[in-house]
Formats: structure tokens, sequence, C-alpha cells
């Protein structure tokens, strides 16, 4: 049976958080209209193992999100192409909520309300400023899961080969071509990068990272800070050597190559 949906989920080194994933994405409702693509660069047993048959297993080679999640799109069998980080738990309806709002023709694509899976108040702040961020702009992030119908996604040639902001970038071309719709139920994501560096630093790079954005300034130099050691998983702490310092900065008050994924 072809599949009505796709999930592609890109993977660095992120077993652990495949184990809790793909089992919660084996509870959606109508499972059996859904396919599971991991696209996974890293720890190759580990991931495996976390795998087990749950999912479609691609090693595209590369190691930027963009490179995994073009991969997995170009190898996804579904009229729905459904983006979903390693760490994100979408609501069991999802597939439900996804078709209801794609009925709609004029309707590209869109994205889930987004919360932190760990109910810690300083995440819960996050998420408030968050959800304001997106409800006025309709830019939203990967770890939203950003659906798009995949003619449409061939239409725009996919992710842009970016290291750093491929899925506001992404975003931000898919409102050029129609409409996107938030869903108002939310997506469960960890909060694991936050609390590994700090919830407020890591927020704070974030609005940093934004402003440079939109400014137009280079913010893949960032790339490697952001996303940490290349052997380490997602959300590892930030390395030391920069004390007392803002994260994208270098001792003598210049800017240190860094990092989003």
């Amino acid at each position: 049976m072809t599949p009505r949906l796709s999930v592609v989920i890109p993977a660095r080194n992120d077993a652990a958080a495949l184990r809790e994933t793909l089992p919660a994405l084996d509870r959606l409702s109508s499972r059996e209209a859904v396919e599971v693509l991991v696209c996974a660069t890293g720890d190759p047993p580990g991931v495996e193992a976390a795998v087990a048959g749950r999912a479609r297993l691609l090693w595209p080679g590369g190691s930027s999100r963009a490179v995994l999640l073009n991969a997995g799109a170009s190898a996804a069998r579904g009229d729905i192409l459904f983006f979903l980080h390693a760490d994100s738990v979408p609501p069991a309806n999802a597939l439900a909520l996804i078709e209801h709002t794609l009925s709609d023709p004029d309707v590209v694509g869109g994205a889930f309300e987004h919360s932190f899976a760990e109910p810690v108040w300083s995440l819960r702040a996050i998420t408030a400023i968050n959800r304001l961020r997106y409800r006025l702009t309709r830019n939203y992030y990967g770890d939203q899961g950003i659906f798009v119908r995949a003619a449409t996604f061939r239409r725009m040639g996919g992710y842009r080969d970016l290291r750093l902001m491929e899925d506001l970038d992404f975003s931000r071309r898919l409102k050029r071509l129609g409409r996107t719709v938030l869903i108002r139920t939310p997506l469960r994501t960890s909060g694991r990068r936050f609390l590994a560096r700090g919830p407020w630093r890591t927020f704070f790079f974030i609005v940093w990272l934004l402003l440079l954005y939109t400014l137009r300034c280079d913010t893949q130099r960032y790339a490697e800070r952001w996303r940490g050691p290349a052997d380490s998983p997602p959300g590892s702490p930030w390395p030391r050597g920069l004390p007392g310092r803002a994260p994208g900065l270098a001792a003598g008050g210049g800017l240190a190559p860094g990092a989003t994924e």
C-alpha cells in the first residue's frame, strides 16, 4: 500500500532519542498509512539497534540537517512529507490533523504548536515567547514538525544546502507558494539542548542568530558551535573555554565560529 504520509527524521549520533521517538510513532492513528524514514549519520551500531525495523534507515552521507532531510524526501513515497526531529513526538492524531489542514487546496503546508517535554519553568517561559513569535510571523522551526505537500517540496527544490537556519529559510520560501497553517495541537520536543547548555543562554544565542539572519549577515559560521562536537549527540553541552562570555563572543570581542541544527 502506498503511504499517504512520509515521516522524515534526520538523526546525527542520536540513537538514544530514536529509541523513544520511534515506538511513539507506532502509536499514531492510521499508522498503516504512514511510512517512517530515518536519515542518519554517525553511530551506525547504536542507530541500527534503535531503529530495529521500525523505519527505513538511510545513510546518505553528509552531516547537515539539510542533506539528511533532502535525502529522506527523495526516498519518500507519500504525498505528504512530515519532517520530524529525532527527539520530537507528534500527537497521536497527527495524520488526521495534517490531512484535514491540506484538504484546503490553497494550503501548501504548515507546522504544529511547539511544547517542551520537560516541565521546567524556564522552558515554559521560552515556549510562550516562541509561540508569540511564530503565531505572528508564520515562520516555523524544525522542532514544530514542518509538513508540506510532496509536489510542493519538489517544486521548491527542497531544503537549501545550509548548515544553519535551513528550517527558517524553508518555511519562509514555502509561504511564497501558498497559505501555511499552524495546527494548534502541540508537538512535544525534548528541551535537552536548552537544559544542557542553560535555557536562557541558549535562547539568547538563538535570538542573536535570528538577528544576524534578519540583517542578512553570515550565520553559517556558527553552525559547528550550535551542533557541538561532530561525534556527540545533539544537545551536548557547549565546549568549555569561553567562561562568562556569550556563546558567540571570542576573547577579543569578535565573533567566534559556532552554530543551529
